[in-house]
């Protein structure tokens, strides 16, 4: 076995987890702090208006990129599955098929979005006084949706083989190449949100390039020819799993637009600051995603194996270990949260006092309830690890429900503020879907 693989089915599941997590979590700050220093870069350098528009395209990005990261984890759960069988030769060919569907995928998207992105932006109501902001950084941002695509597919199937620390390198390289770049085209070259969109394109294909590289060199998945040769099965089995992921992450994404919509609604001054909060947002949830992506490796291995009573008892270790991560990280951005919000405004103070008071009322919420978003990354992530994906689609239109009724009546009954649950009604509905499916699928497997 080479070394950039972990066989999670032998060993302690709670270590294994944690030790296969934390390359995650530190691959996630890192991603973090390259997200941040664009927003705060953008905030300081440019300004409110362009910390509104940058938050603006917000959902919209995340909707595209979804697409990719949905039908990228797809892949790797069979891959996981196979790799954890012993199955060498289903290996790669799952490994080139995940390959060809991902490139074809991709073009795709890239036409879909830069045809449609600025009628979308006009009906969300964007602010007419940010909207070209926005439409000049989105569309930058999704021309590089090849290379983004690329880095997901590359990225998961080091995942679904145990090797959480090629990630980890890449998104450090990542990191401080976008930093870089921001600070020489934002505050140098004076390209403004452009600036910050051309550097994160370019950073995201640094780290694509490295996660490419590693796989070359993995025995398990060095692909011949044959290996790309015509499957219609297993296609079909990849896109089978790969769809509903996909097709989730798109119903949470035009569930974060019609909040999105709401909170255009409200003035540019209330979308930077709902903005600077979300940018806190990813620090808060970036170690349920690590979890989520070790649970999914470590039940999909542990299924190809057979070892139905090591899944029972790592997704359990995975719940107390999210739950005492979520209660410290809440802890911190109570604390801290309102000087780090600062980082991302600048301006007259009058503007800046509003702004971060929003900013800190919606971080405050979030991070109260912040263990709800963990446990339903553990048992979501569970449940795919499973083979089944039909659930946590199904848990996307729980979350869609919950997060458009909410955004669309509460702030009608006690105002603004009343958006701020959107999200926290959204993580509930879906936590408590999840966790029920979880113990009835989970009663099906015995040793």
């Amino acid at each position: 076995m080479a070394v950039n693989e972990k066989n999670m089915t032998s060993g302690s599941p709670g270590k294994l987890i944690i030790t296969f997590a934390i390359p995650l979590m530190l691959g996630n700050v890192f991603q973090q702090f390259y997200t941040m220093a664009d927003t705060m870069i953008v905030g300081q350098v440019v300004g409110v208006e362009a910390l509104a528009a940058v938050g603006a395209a917000d959902w919209l990005v995340w909707l595209v990129f979804g697409i990719m990261t949905g039908m990228a984890q797809g892949f790797s759960i069979l891959i996981s599955q196979y790799y954890g069988a012993g199955e060498k030769e289903n290996l790669k060919r799952a490994v080139a098929k995940s390959y060809v569907l991902t490139a074809i995928l991709s073009i795709i998207v890239l036409v879909l979005s830069e045809v449609t992105v600025q009628q979308v932006l006009q009906f969300l109501h964007t602010p007419e006084n940010v909207i070209g902001l926005s439409l000049m950084y989105i569309r930058m941002v999704f021309a590089g949706i090849p290379i983004i695509a690329a880095y997901n597919i590359f990225a998961a199937i080091l995942r679904a083989l145990g090797n959480s620390r090629s990630p980890l390198i890449a998104m450090i390289m990542a990191a401080f190449i976008n930093v870089g770049l921001d600070l020489l085209f934002v505050a140098v070259f004076g390209w403004g949100v452009l600036g910050a969109a051309i550097a994160t394109v370019i950073a995201q294909g640094f780290s694509a390039a490295y996660c490419l590289s590693v796989l070359r060199h993995i025995p398990d998945v060095r692909l011949t020819r044959e290996d790309f040769h015509q499957q219609p099965a297993m296609s079909l089995r990849l896109l089978k799993l790969a769809a509903p992921l996909a097709i989730q992450n798109v119903i949470i994404s035009v569930g974060g637009l019609t909040v999105q919509y709401v909170v255009n609604g409200f003035g540019f001054l209330f979308v930077a600051g709902f903005t600077a909060a979300n940018k806190l947002y990813g620090v808060l949830e970036m170690a349920s995603v690590s979890y989520g992506y070790a649970i999914t490796t470590y039940v999909g291995q542990n299924l190809g194996a057979k070892k139905y009573r090591r899944i029972r008892n790592g997704v359990r270790s995975g719940v107390y270990m999210a739950l005492i991560t979520s209660i410290v990280i809440a802890g911190v951005m109570v604390i801290t949260g309102r000087n780090i919000l600062s980082l991302f405004v600048s301006g007259e103070a009058g503007q800046v006092k509003q702004v971060l008071d929003i900013a800190y009322k919606y971080l405050f919420i979030m991070a109260i309830f912040l263990w709800v978003l963990y446990l339903l990354y553990v048992y979501r992530s569970a449940i795919q690890g499973l083979g089944n994906t039909l659930i946590p689609l199904a848990s996307g239109v729980v979350e869609f429900c919950m997060r458009v009724g909410v955004a669309l009546l509460l702030p009608k009954l006690i105002g603004e503020d009343g958006i701020f649950y959107a999200e926290i009604s959204a993580w509930s509905g879906a936590a408590i879907l999840l966790i029920v499916s979880y113990v009835v699928i989970i009663r099906k497997y015995k040793e």
